[in-house]
Order: C-alpha cells, then structure tokens, then sequence
C-alpha cells in the first residue's frame, strides 16, 4: 500500500508554494509549543525544491522554532494548571515526567538535547516553563539544538543534491515506515521509562 509516495508529492507542491516559507516558519513556531509534526517534513522538501535558499530556509525554521519554544515555556510557566488534566490523558505525560526528570538532573542541557533530538520538542518546552528554568539559559540552548539540527538537516540535503532527491523518491515507502517504527520505539521509550 503508496501511503509515504502521494504525501512526499504533496508535501512536495507545497514546498514550492509562493507563501512556503511562511508555512514554515508558522509550521516550526506551532511545532515547538503544540504541534505533532515535526518541522523536517516541511524544511527538506524546501531544501530539495530550492538548494541556493538551504540557508535562509534553516534560518527561518531555527528562529520561528525558538520563538514557539518561549510560547511553549509561557504555556508551562502561567498555564499549566489548565492543560495538566488534558496532559494526563494525552499520550505526552510520560515524556513530560521524563522531561522534568531530565531537567532535575541534567539542567538547561536537556533542552539542548530535546532541540536537536527527535523527541517531541513542545513537551520539554511546557516543562522548562513548569520547572522555570533560566529563560535566557533556555534561549540559548533552544538556539544552539535547533539551529543545529535544522542546519544539519538543511545542509545535508543542499549537499547530497539531486541524488538524493531520487533516491528518497525511490525508497520513500521503506524510508516513511521506518521513520513510523522509529517514532514508536523512541515514544514506547519513553512511555515505559
């Protein structure tokens, strides 16, 4: 069953869409305080559709994407007494306590970690708010993670260039799965942890 191919065009078309990086940028912001998904979806296909714009295109995820992390540090640091019940329920209460945990023992570094990592970022940004963390540290290690992930990312693909357009054409049923069984392994992680 094509499920990864027709969402890689579509995703694709958009990419290429005059208001694209306003997508991305709003997409980057809601991704690191609410949002499910993750930026990366968006910022390769981007890459891929123009190689010269690699650099703003991770420039504009990398800042949106902090400023939706001081949004997610405000909805933990004023709000999290109203989003607590809806939290428990969710699938994120595990890794929010894992959050706090990290943050007990690691400090400001965890922050770093959860930027550049695949761990769903909003859940260490409400609970950098809830433990109030040095909002500039915060900043800082927002900046650092992201920045460097998403630069990763953006680079990469203006490196590897049309080959590896063709490749992931090629594989993006086995890649899309994979990424599927990844997210689960690393969520069932931390569920259990």
């Amino acid at each position: 069953m094509a499920i990864f191919g027709p969402l890689y065009e579509r995703v694709m078309r958009w990419s290429r869409h005059r208001h694209a990086e306003y997508y991305l940028g709003a997409m980057s912001f809601a991704e690191s305080s609410f949002f499910p998904i993750p930026v990366d979806v968006m910022l390769a296909p981007m890459c891929m559709a123009d190689r010269s714009r690699w650099w703003r295109y991770a420039t504009n995820a990398t800042i949106m994407s902090v400023l939706g992390g001081v949004a997610g540090y405000a909805i933990g640091y004023l709000l999290f007494e109203a989003i607590e019940p809806w939290l428990r329920e969710s699938n994120y209460w595990s890794a929010y306590l894992t959050a706090r945990d990290w943050f007990d023992r690691y400090g400001i570094w965890t922050v770093f970690v959860a930027g550049f990592s695949p761990i769903p970022f909003k859940v260490f940004t409400i609970a950098a708010g809830v433990a109030t963390l040095s909002l500039p540290g915060f900043i800082a290690a927002s900046l650092i993670g992201r920045g460097a992930r998403f630069f990763l990312v953006a680079g990469i693909v203006r490196v590897a260039g049309e080959k590896f357009e063709t490749q992931i054409v090629r594989h993006i049923e086995r890649i899309g799965w994979g990424v599927v069984v990844l997210s689960a392994i690393v969520i069932g992680y931390l569920m259990l942890r």
